[in-house]
């Protein structure tokens, strides 16, 4: 057991980071994916027919659109696995969803607003894929014993409260990942390269010093300036010690120069790459040889043909053919059709009665994330005790930029 103090300090720097990573946000939603052709495409197959008929239960979708930050790619794959759901996938525990949506625009008061709604509503359950303002809307949804389901985690009240679910592990799942990754692969020293915004960087090597300990590998974090022309002195004075892998950590912007000056100054180093270092404007700015060879630590796999993944891409081409499923749809879609896995939800559902299928959730697969599943019983990383899992994706990147190899860590 921690103590208090360890407890906040662990609160504290997950806190930092996940406030951090946000910032990511508008970069990498402004540009997923703006091109008419999708750099995922694969291969579909027939849905299943298996309609829901039971009685609908209502299901919230707060998703941030239509503010500075928005994310039109996140409702319509939430809303695309809610059509596939009611019509092909037996709904949730049999019965159709009624989904009632509010766009909230990444700041308070449209927040609080979309929160008051879903409790005047009186839904069975929120989810909120992704977004910044977990903060404002959870003691407002969890104040009225509502649950409350994200993909990731970004704000300290979204790691530990009470009634709140969160499928991935975010960053604590992304750093616990690229530590195992590197004491398998025999690795000795790995440099974390990661803006300085405010006290991110520190906040980093908090959390990730103790995960790369314990596995035996040292970790070096060094802060590049963020916006900067020129990450030549930062980036050649951090790789002094001759690391045996570098990760970046950052929003598309930051990758894109950070990638760059890799190329020039240590064109051969190993690299752990987040899924903003592959998005492709990325991808589009440093070309594929940037990244070829790269760790990738992501939680899907669109390169992938496993039938979960075939299952979303067909669900997209079903239900939204208009949206790009190489974008950030994966992540509605994930979080929606991860509902209706739930068992236990077969008669009267109530916001009691969906807490308590997500708290007694073990090992459920997530959707289009081959081999991660999710446990919300509070132990995948105390003290933060809303993940439900600190499971990545770990993959090869191939020469022409797509992922192979994969394999879950820390599931």
């Amino acid at each position: 057991m921690k103590s208090p103090s360890a407890l906040r300090r662990v609160l504290r720097t997950a806190t930092v980071i996940g406030c951090s990573g946000v910032l990511a946000l508008g970069a990498l939603t402004a540009c997923a994916d703006d091109s008419s052709e999708s750099s995922t495409a694969g291969e579909t197959s027939q849905l299943p027919s298996n309609p829901a008929t039971g009685d609908p239960v209502k299901v919230g979708l707060i998703v941030p659109e239509g503010g500075a930050v928005t994310t039109p790619m996140v409702r319509e794959g939430s809303e695309a696995a809610v059509e596939y759901l009611n019509n092909n996938g037996g709904g949730i525990g049999g019965h159709q969803i009624e989904l009632v949506v509010c766009k909230q625009q990444e700041e308070p008061a449209s927040a609080t607003k979309c929160a008051n709604q879903m409790v005047e509503q009186q839904v069975s359950v929120v989810v909120s894929p992704l977004g910044a303002q977990g903060a404002v809307m959870l003691p407002i949804i969890a104040g009225a014993k509502i649950p409350f389901v994200a993909q990731a985690p970004v704000s300290q009240a979204e790691m530990a409260t009470p009634g709140s679910f969160m499928l991935s592990g975010g960053i604590v799942a992304v750093l616990a990942g690229q530590a195992a990754t590197a004491a398998k692969d025999g690795l000795k020293k790995v440099t974390l390269i990661i803006g300085d915004s405010g006290d991110a960087a520190a906040s980093v090597k908090a959390l990730g010093d103790p995960m790369f300990q314990r596995a035996g590998v040292a970790l070096n974090v060094v802060t590049v300036p963020v916006g900067a022309a020129d990450l030549t002195p930062q980036i050649t004075a951090g790789l002094a010690d001759n690391p045996d892998a570098v990760s970046i950590l950052g929003d598309t912007r930051q990758c894109t120069s950070v990638l760059k000056t890799l190329q020039t100054v240590a064109p051969d180093a190993s690299k752990y790459l987040i899924a903003s270092c592959l998005d492709k404007p990325v991808l589009d700015a440093v070309g594929n040889e940037a990244v070829s060879g790269a760790k990738a630590f992501t939680t899907v796999n669109l390169s992938s043909d496993d039938p979960s993944v075939t299952q979303y891409r067909s669900v997209m081409a079903q239900y939204a053919p208009d949206t790009d499923p190489a974008g950030l749809a994966y992540i509605g879609y994930q979080v929606m059709t991860a509902l209706g896995e739930l068992t236990g939800l077969e008669g009267t559902v109530s916001a009691q009665t969906f807490t308590t299928a997500l708290s007694q959730a073990k090992n459920v697969p997530l959707p289009a994330a081959p081999g991660i599943t999710f446990t919300c019983d509070g132990k995948a990383f105390p003290p933060l005790t809303s993940l439900c899992s600190k499971a990545i994706l770990v993959s090869d990147v191939t020469s022409d930029a797509k992922l192979e190899n994969t394999v879950v860590t820390n599931n």
